[in-house]
């Protein structure tokens, strides 16, 4: 990803107003969204426009990884940006002031349902959006390149 193009911020005005509060402070005010619950930003390329598109994401950790999940607050599709790190998994991160480019994974099997619990954990309305769906919510791990 070419660090001077322009990226495009979620369409949702409470996630933009989070992003450029983040970014303009080193994450200073953004990294703790609610008491001990942490973002960060994920940058994805679109997979039909080719433009870079960030979103704010809770986020907890697995070793040196970092783990999201796809939740869409349980809606039957799944995230414009997980599908656009299905097609393209070099992906930007930026959690406090560190920014780094990370790989992309989905986790499957015993490793899903270990870090499924730890991010419900986290986030336990992580719980009530998966029952809210059929499908599999998806577990992400960034892992720095």
């Amino acid at each position: 990803m070419s660090t001077g193009e322009q990226v495009v911020d979620s369409p949702a005005g409470w996630v933009a107003e989070h992003i450029n509060r983040y970014v303009e402070t080193d994450g200073a005010d953004g990294h703790e969204w609610q008491p001990g619950v942490f973002t960060l930003l994920l940058t994805t390329r679109g997979r039909r426009s080719g433009q870079l598109r960030r979103t704010a994401l809770i986020y907890g950790r697995d070793g040196d990884a970092y783990v999201i999940v796809a939740s869409q607050g349980g809606d039957p599709r799944h995230p414009a940006w997980y599908l656009n790190l299905l097609t393209e998994p070099e992906v930007q991160v930026q959690v406090g002031a560190d920014r780094f480019t990370a790989r992309a994974r989905t986790a499957t099997g015993q490793e899903r349902g270990r870090l499924w619990r730890t991010m419900a954990g986290i986030w336990p309305a992580y719980d009530d959006y998966q029952a809210k769906t059929d499908r599999e919510i998806p577990v992400v791990l960034l892992e720095r390149v």
